[in-house]
């Protein structure tokens, strides 16, 4: 034992110790190996040992009371994942990171969306329906043909509303109170639905008082209410078969005598006619000037063919 002893303190041993350690070295900065070794003895060369450490660098060689060696030495310059990042990074790591606020804004904008269009096209679908079930099958089932005269003495027909959409109320003149509140709503309908869709119907007031209603006095009346509403009358008739036609009950009170005054009883309904001649809607008094001007700018905007403005100097054009 003390012949170990003395072998191990010799100087040319330690010096080859000494070799062994700086070749170590320079071999760790070059490669990195998967089990790194590190030589360590005691002060005075009393034990001599080989410590195994794994591939995160090595801490240098110590001799004595853990005095260094060497310098530490990490075997990869890149900074360890552990190692706090600054706002910046942090920041961009967010901004691309699956769970952020662009995402989420990007992904209720597409909700949105996708809710806006079902409802708009489910809306669209109902009111095709009901385009289609109220049309006739060989004969109209509310419309039809008809020949009457407009207020400025004009021939009016049912083919004058061809390429147009028509708005159609029938009243008469002397209505107290009824009438005229149904008159301002159509005038108020009608600037609406021309605001969005442009000159493509035509308002039409159809008189269930042709003895009273002439020309004359429908011009006069309806001045009051739009310039663009048409009146329509003729003989009792002609204006009772497009009652008729349009399912409309009027009547009036039996034995009138020649300037009596009297009151007509009749159906208090808008009628949408699409450009074809075929009905559409029936409008209410529920419906406010507004809820009908909706309904019937829907309607336009469904339309899928060709549709005549109508002019100012030539309505009928």
């Amino acid at each position: 034992m003390g012949a170990i002893r003395t072998l191990r303190a010799s100087p040319a041993i330690r010096n080859e110790l000494k070799a062994l350690e700086v070749s170590s070295r320079r071999a760790f900065s070059t490669q990195r190996p998967a089990v790194l070794g590190r030589i360590a003895w005691k002060k005075g060369g009393q034990s001599l040992r080989v410590v195994q450490e794994n591939g995160l660098g090595s801490r240098g060689v110590t001799s004595g009371m853990q005095k260094p060696m060497g310098q530490t030495r990490l075997f990869s310059r890149s900074a360890p994942r552990w190692k706090l990042k600054t706002m910046e990074q942090i920041k961009a790591r967010n901004r691309v990171g699956p769970l952020n606020l662009t995402a989420a804004v990007l992904f209720v904008a597409t909700a949105a969306g996708l809710y806006a269009y079902f409802t708009n096209e489910k809306e669209r679908m109902a009111r095709h329906r009901i385009a289609q079930q109220t049309k006739g099958i060989g004969k109209p089932k509310v419309g039809g043909r008809f020949n009457l005269i407009d207020q400025d003495g004009n021939t009016f027909t049912s083919d004058d509303m061809s390429g147009r959409y028509a708005l159609v109320y029938f009243g008469f003149t002397h209505c107290p109170d009824i009438c005229p509140d149904e008159l301002d709503k159509m005038a108020l309908m009608y600037d609406k639905v021309v605001e969005k869709t442009g000159r493509v119907i035509l308002p039409i007031m159809i008189t269930c008082d042709p003895a009273r209603d002439t020309p004359a006095v429908l011009k006069e009346y309806l001045a009051e209410f739009h310039p663009d509403i048409i009146g329509l009358t003729g003989s009792y008739e002609n204006v009772k078969d497009t009652c008729k036609a349009y399912r409309v009950y009027f009547s009036t009170p039996p034995e009138v005598k020649p300037g009596q005054d009297y009151l007509v009883d009749h159906s208090i309904y808008f009628y949408l006619m699409d450009p074809e001649g075929d009905f559409v809607e029936a409008i209410g008094r529920n419906f406010t000037a507004d809820a009908a001007a909706k309904v019937i700018t829907d309607h336009i905007k469904d339309w899928e063919g060709p549709l005549k403005m109508q002019k100012k100097k030539d309505r009928w054009a």
